[in-house]
């Protein structure tokens, strides 16, 4: 599975989420995933993240990692271009570790083949962009037509405001 959650801590930003070796793989993108494939934008690899994880939407409080505001905007499957036909953990991995991950989305939102690329030595810095195929939108931005969590329909702002009626578990 992959999870895209916005999320509004101290910048707002976009966490990518891949799921492997029962753990959540992820990256977090300032501008947001774009289906142009024209556009570049940066993905910093953070720390890996529970499965559980991937299922919050809420407020994560003060005082904790990652506090603030966490949408589930986008959800589905994904799987290595290089083996459409079923999830290939081990080639996920190997891509990974060389810096190129080539990857085929089905979500909500998000269809289409997609790149991650490392741009650094030390692993930290990446590039996602959209592949040029039938998904492709060289124009339109998803993030202002499609603004809303796929779970409950409500905008960031308005999970922030609910505060109280989801709580942080702790993972």
């Amino acid at each position: 599975m992959y999870i895209v959650q916005k999320h509004k801590a101290r910048t707002l930003h976009y966490d990518l989420r891949l799921e492997m070796n029962g753990i959540l793989k992820s990256w977090a993108i300032p501008k947001g995933i774009s289906l142009d494939p024209n556009e570049k934008r940066l993905a910093i690899l953070t720390i890996d993240h529970p499965i559980e994880y991937g299922d919050f939407e809420g407020v994560i409080p003060e005082g904790t990692y990652g506090a603030g505001t966490v949408m589930i905007w986008d959800k589905g499957a994904y799987y290595s271009i290089d083996d459409p036909e079923m999830y290939d953990q081990s080639n996920i991995e190997n891509q990974i570790e060389e810096g190129k991950l080539l990857f085929y989305l089905e979500g909500k939102k998000l269809i289409g083949r997609f790149a991650l690329i490392r741009t650094d030595k030390i692993h930290k810095q990446w590039m996602i962009m959209k592949l040029n195929d039938d998904e492709a939108k060289p124009v339109a931005d998803i993030l202002d037509e499609m603004p809303r969590s796929i779970v409950s329909g409500k905008t960031i702002e308005e999970i922030s405001e609910e505060d109280s009626k989801n709580s942080f578990p702790n993972f």
